[in-house]
């Protein structure tokens, strides 16, 4: 039997404020003025539903001191709402999307030089190019661009993007790119002389990318300069495992992989 004071009051509604107790779901408390003992089934404005062991329910107002939690008086209170999540992302920084389908192919492409470019691109825009239908196809050496440029045919409802290592004026890559590049052909490049260089130091555990003297194979190279075995297949694999996201990659490579994208995706001309 519960004991009151003199003045009428019950013992454990007097003394300083009770500690606040956020209602969550499960928690077992005890209504102080029935004994009711049950877990918290929903916390609404003003009121919590208890459920005992037998699953009966009742409703109780979040009073102050009106629950025992452990044999100590608290007050319940409604729990803050939880934080809006922030929508996931790919790995390039898009918007994911839950559950979307690969898009049938574009009759559009983007080429890159070679597998290592290819295999990065996948890595990072993977997911946005399967939603956007867009393939990338790798040309083994810019040397063969023009020839794969006229047997593509590049139309309206057939843009052809091509991404170059080291298209720097006077290059030979960027005379290549001149004599391709057209309304339906778009050909962007980045600065550096292999694809591995667009890659943050950071990302691989180095200081930084080494000078290789000219007339060295780049590649050989670096993984001479860097203490590592002479395999550039197992080089690369280094590399690529440290990239997570677009984060790891260099602006100026990033920055022409999403022009190249823009521009196979962008849509056809109204007819005349």
């Amino acid at each position: 039997m519960r004991s009151y004071s003199p003045d009428l009051t019950p013992p454990w509604k007097k003394g300083t404020p009770a500690p606040e107790v956020p209602a969550e779901l499960d928690l077992v408390v005890e209504e102080v003025t029935t004994g009711f003992c049950g877990a918290v089934l929903r916390c609404e404005a003003g009121t919590v539903t208890l459920e005992d062991r037998f699953g009966k329910q009742r409703v109780f107002p979040l009073a102050p001191r009106g629950f025992l939690l452990e044999g100590k008086v608290v007050t319940l209170v409604r729990p803050p709402a939880p934080a809006p999540s922030r929508p996931a992302r790919t790995a390039s920084g898009s918007v994911a999307v839950p559950g979307a389908r690969a898009r049938v192919a574009r009759a559009g492409r983007i080429y890159v030089e070679g597998r290592h470019d290819a295999e990065l691109v996948e890595k990072v825009w993977g997911d946005d190019l399967r939603i956007e239908g867009v393939v990338v196809e790798y040309l083994s050496g810019i040397d063969d661009l023009p020839a794969i440029v006229a047997d593509f045919a590049p139309g309206p409802d057939a843009r052809l993007g091509v991404l170059v290592d080291h298209l720097v004026p006077g290059s030979k890559e960027s005379r290549i790119a001149a004599a391709v590049t057209g309304s339906h052909v778009l050909v962007a490049g980045h600065p550096y002389i292999d694809v591995w260089e667009a890659v943050k130091p950071a990302a691989v555990g180095i200081g930084g990318w080494p000078v290789v003297p000219r007339g060295e194979d780049w590649k050989t190279g670096v993984c001479r300069t860097l203490g590592w075995p002479p395999n550039t297949g197992a080089a690369w694999q280094r590399i690529l495992s440290g990239v997570r996201s677009y984060r790891d990659l260099e602006p100026e490579l990033l920055g022409r992989v999403e022009e190249l994208i823009d521009f196979v995706t962008a849509p056809s001309p109204p007819l005349p």
